[in-house]
């Protein structure tokens, strides 16, 4: 919480920011990961959706496109005949206001009280409306009523339209000009009828008064709108169809090649998990076809391989063996007889007494050598057994530096324990284990320089593991992934003190992975290296991470990470607790600056705030074969990389 208050930050080296936003962009992943992971998965979805995105958007580009055609052309034609019929009545209004007048017509009154220009005017929009009864309305209005002011007489209209229908713009229109007007408008209808749209053309006119007035024809769009209507349901339903249509013939042709790309792909699985018979059904003459049986003749060629590959190395295998169980014979007798001539070495001369040291030094290195190669032999031929069993870790690491103390002194090194405060209770096969342990330590102290080693234990959740740090010549980038590798020596040139064969690391993975567990490395040129056992607590359960980080919080990068972070907090790193003591190397200088007294189980570090899931980067798989009901090939996780090894 502290970390968050201080830096803003909820993770170290993540997005600065809360823990609101990344729960609430966590919340809305999660529904969306199983869709995005089908997307991400299936070929044949993404070219099916792709294929009715696209389809789609033609079908409504296409749709857009014909209906503006479509609609254009109605009104075009509406409007000529609108105009037509327009025309028509303006003529034969214009000719009636010409002809001569009845008796007693103009100026009179009528009984009703209408004047005669107001009665004609209304017995002409009757007579034009007949025309084209449910076609069209007729409506006049008097020229005067567009100004502001002037008297206006009742407009006289057909159909039960109102005087409103006709817009304002179209009567200025047709106030000043004396050709014919039109516009689209909104017909409206007295008694409560529906409103619908439709054309109007106007003109002005004058009446048998010589007096202007202005004659309107509206034309419903009612017949047009149904049309249009239609046009637009045979559309969106063509195009439903084609889309469909579309879609069900992109996974048609999609599923004939993908089909076979899944076949193949699922063969190629059950190939690389052993099952080399697998064949791929071919059917026609075909690409695919010709795919598949270039497939199966790879597979067939590979399976050759592979079988030529075991009857070799069943071979080398059952050679190691026979050639070390038949020189375990001879080799006692030569044993026999320089223990004879080492025990009576006092009698010779020195060259010769030295000699007799010298023999009985090889033979020594040559019983380990065999030793070696028969435990390797076993691990090839799957015949290693594991007797695991609770124990506790302190008792075989305690075990373990006291054999290697005499080596430590002569080199002049101290080895340290930290974390063996607590119980690190584990099943598993102590001599195996105590020989993985060995031959770390021993190597830490051999190419340690003279520094301290420091032997770290951990214990956390379902994870126990050992941590051999030493402050010598390290490792150089990529010899932590090759270190495991059969005979592989960082430096062909330095020369073996302890005697070793160049199989411990090889013999040493391999019980890790009979554990189900990891042996990995760390280094760095000039500041030591790292070596980890993780087991876990109960046999055959799957390792998620470490208590124990791979690489160490003095490394170098760690500390430049921390004078970095130190500078920009202006605090001092004096605060830290340093588990490595000073190293008394060339000249009493210290590898790593700033360090405190020696501790001995002094730092509580069974769990290291950065272990789990650990942060390795070197990983030596477990592999199936060699625990049938185990973790079969390792644990994957973000704490493993799998090491190629050299043989």
């Amino acid at each position: 919480m502290s970390r968050f208050l201080q830096g803003g930050r909820l993770f170290e080296d993540r997005t600065p920011g809360g823990p609101v936003p990344r729960l609430l962009m966590r919340w809305v992943r999660r529904p969306l990961l199983p869709a995005v992971r089908l997307w991400r998965r299936n070929l044949q979805l993404r070219v099916v959706a792709g294929t009715l995105l696209m389809s789609i958007g033609v079908v409504l580009l296409l749709g857009f496109v014909v209906i503006g055609q479509v609609r254009n052309g109605l009104l075009d034609a509406k409007g000529k005949a609108a105009q037509t019929q327009a025309a028509g009545g303006f003529a034969a209004a214009q000719e009636k206001a010409n002809a001569p007048l009845a008796p007693g017509g103009q100026g009179s009154e009528g009984a009703d009280g209408m004047t005669g220009s107001t009665s004609w005017r209304t017995e002409l929009v009757d007579q034009l409306a007949s025309g084209g009864k449910n076609a069209f309305n007729v409506v006049a209005l008097s020229a005067d009523s567009v100004t502001e002011g002037a008297g206006s007489r009742a407009a006289r209209g057909s159909g039960s339209v109102e005087a409103s229908s006709v817009p304002e713009r179209l009567r200025q229109n047709v106030s000043k000009g004396q050709g014919a007007y039109q516009t689209y408008s909104l017909i409206q209808y007295s008694y409560g009828n529906e409103s619908q749209p439709g054309l109007v053309v106007g003109k002005r006119l004058y009446d048998i008064d010589q007096q202007p007035y202005e004659l309107y024809y509206l034309f419903p769009l009612t017949q047009e709108e149904k049309s249009l209507a239609l046009v637009k349901t045979t559309l969106a339903t063509a195009g439903l169809f084609v889309v469909v249509l579309l879609g069900a013939i992109a996974w048609f042709v999609v599923r004939q090649v993908v089909t076979p790309v899944r076949m193949a792909a699922g063969i190629a699985e059950r190939l690389s998990a052993g099952k080399l018979q697998e064949r791929m059904k071919v059917t026609g003459e075909d690409d695919i076809a010709r795919l598949g049986e270039a497939f199966n003749k790879m597979a067939q060629n590979l399976q050759l391989k592979i079988q030529q590959l075991e009857e070799l190395s069943r071979m080398q295998r059952r050679f190691v063996s026979d050639v070390s169980h038949e020189l375990r014979t001879p080799l006692t007798t030569v044993r026999m007889a320089a223990d004879v001539i080492h025990e009576a070495r006092a009698d010779f001369d020195p060259v010769t007494a030295r000699s007799a040291e010298l023999l009985g030094d090889q033979l020594d290195r040559f019983e380990s050598l065999l030793a070696d190669l028969l435990e390797i032999s076993r691990f090839d031929a799957g015949a290693a057994a594991l007797e695991a069993e609770p124990i506790d870790l302190r008792t075989v690491v305690h075990r373990v530096i006291g054999g290697a103390e005499p080596l430590a002194e002569r080199k002049g090194t101290r080895i340290l324990v930290v974390g063996d405060d607590q119980p690190v209770i584990a099943e598993a096969d102590a001599r195996r284990v105590e020989r993985v342990l060995r031959n770390l330590v021993v190597n830490a102290v051999e190419h340690g320089e003279g520094r301290d080693v420091v032997v770290r234990m951990g214990v956390a959740q379902g994870a126990v593991a050992v941590a051999v740090r030493d402050y010598g010549v390290g490792l150089k980038p990529g010899e932590a992934t090759r270190v495991f590798n059969r005979f592989w020596r960082a430096d062909p040139a330095r020369a073996r003190t302890t005697g070793g064969t160049g199989l411990g690391l090889s013999i040493a993975v391999e019980d890790a992975r009979l554990h189900g567990g990891w042996l990995q490395a760390w280094g760095e040129p000039g500041g030591g290296s790292q070596f980890r056992l993780t087991l876990p607590r109960t046999a055959d359960e799957p390792l998620r991470g470490s208590p124990i980080p791979l690489e160490p919080e003095d490394s170098r990068r760690n500390r430049e990470d921390r004078a970095r972070d130190d500078a920009g907090s202006g605090t001092s790193g004096d605060h830290r607790l340093m588990s490595v003591p000073p190293q008394p190397g060339a000249g009493g200088r210290s590898p790593l600056p700033g360090r405190g007294p020696a501790v001995r189980n002094g730092a509580p570090s069974s769990v290291h705030p950065a272990a789990l899931p650990g942060n390795g980067a070197r990983v030596v798989a477990r592999q199936a074969p060699e625990r049938p009901g185990g973790v079969g090939n390792g644990v994957q996780n973000s704490d493993q990389e799998d090491t190629t090894r050299g043989y």
